[in-house]
């Protein structure tokens, strides 16, 4: 079992394309489309590799939850990569400040926050075993 697809609203496209495609440079826009979503018209991609993606429409209003509150919702999602130093040297190319990040004996990681309020951890394992990596 694996998630296949995220989906998340937003309220620009190109911008949130922008902060995934940074992450993400060998992904491709899989799929695109328009529609309407009860009554409000969205465009959609999804945007990943053949086996997992990131599906974004924009129709999102408002902004998103206080991410140091306590609000029902997303608190962050993550993603595990082979070169920390190289996804942060890309995200700041694009513009993209890391948020926080955290030292582990074990892994390394990096908060980044995406154009509409979501936090995405990224992180960096540096042990292949089980009990080192995940220990707190």
């Amino acid at each position: 079992m694996f998630l296949e697809h995220v989906n998340l609203v937003v309220t620009d496209l190109k911008k949130s394309l922008s902060f995934y495609q940074a992450a993400f440079p060998h992904w491709y826009i899989r799929s695109e489309g328009a529609g309407d979503w009860n009554g409000k018209p969205r465009k959609w991609i999804h945007f990943g590799d053949d086996y997992h993606y990131i599906a974004l429409s924009d129709h999102g209003e408002g902004i998103n939850r206080q991410l140091s509150g306590h609000q029902i919702g997303l608190a962050h999602f993550a993603y595990v990569v082979k070169n920390l130093d190289a996804l942060i040297k890309r995200m700041q190319l694009a513009g993209f400040a890391i948020d926080k990040g955290s030292k582990h004996p074990f892994r390394k990681n990096a908060y980044f926050i995406d154009p509409n309020g979501f936090e995405i951890e990224f992180v960096e394992y540096l042990s292949d075993l089980p009990h080192e990596r995940n220990s707190d």
